[in-house]
């Protein structure tokens, strides 16, 4: 039987979706150990899982984070049944959830050319960076603060100059979820710079970390790492076009080991 007689695609659940975070472990995307819970509530409906059989084989993500934006992840096949059409019948099936907002993506390089048959174009590479950072030793830089519920306002408001929607309702999950840790950047008051840093598959990632300036920047990845043991071994993902953030990263030590290539399609 042509396994794309039998695939069924529906909408996933929490649970469906923590079968799915464990196949991207498995292809070395290094998931953070709460994204699940985190992101699905962002947008319930927006989370797609095929089937042979009652066997979930494919899946993929389009999380509407408004009227105009949406982003695609966990484009995923089972590895026993690729290139045999499933992905595309999961992609057809998924994507018109998105509807006509601008979609972006992180594709692996070797899928870019996949994605521009569907209208997806490159912005930039993103490079991850990895390794066991340097520590200063310091005392946390001032104004750099642990993150408490009277800040998640103006965070939300910071985050939208940084992100294309206002996403606080996902923010204050991802703030606040169990093993992240975050701190806040203050200057005169006012945020000037947020990370957050949670434990993955493998070591601890870092993300987001934006800051006004690249001594923000420092002084809060200082703190993200001075917060995990210092066995552990730490992930960031630089936009490539922003020489400012290598060089915060390479200052620590932290050496590139891989990278995606960001896409959008749409305004």
């Amino acid at each position: 039987m042509n396994p794309l007689d039998a695939l069924t695609v529906t909408r996933a659940s929490l649970d469906d979706w923590h079968h799915v975070a464990q196949w991207a472990a498995d292809e070395g995307w290094n998931p953070g150990s709460g994204d699940t819970a985190c992101f699905h509530p962002t947008d319930p409906a927006g989370f797609f899982l095929g089937r042979i059989d009652g066997r979930p084989v494919s899946a993929l993500s389009i999380v509407t984070y408004s009227p105009r934006y949406a982003f695609l992840g966990y484009y995923l096949v089972h590895p026993e049944l690729r290139r045999q059409g499933l992905g595309l019948a999961t992609w057809r099936a998924a994507f018109p959830h998105a509807g006509d907002r601008t979609v972006g993506l992180d594709a692996v390089p070797a899928q870019r050319a996949t994605y521009e048959r569907s209208g997806f174009v490159t912005a930039h590479d993103t490079i991850r960076y990895t390794g066991r950072p340097d520590r200063s030793g310091a005392p946390t830089a001032p104004g750099v603060v642990p993150v408490t519920p009277a800040h998640l306002d103006a965070i939300a408001a910071y985050d939208q100059e940084c992100f294309p929607a206002d996403r606080r309702a996902f923010l204050t999950r991802w703030l606040t979820a169990p093993g992240h840790t975050a701190y806040a950047h203050l200057r005169d008051g006012e945020i000037a710079g947020y990370g957050v840093i949670r434990p993955a598959r493998s070591g601890q990632r870092v993300g987001p970390l934006f800051a006004d300036t690249e001594e923000g920047a420092e002084a809060l990845l200082d703190a993200l790492v001075g917060s995990v043991g210092e066995d552990e071994e730490v992930c960031v993902d630089v936009p490539e076009p922003h020489r400012a953030g290598h060089a915060v990263v390479t200052g620590r030590g932290l050496k590139a080991s891989s990278h995606t290539v960001r896409m959008y399609t749409g305004a």
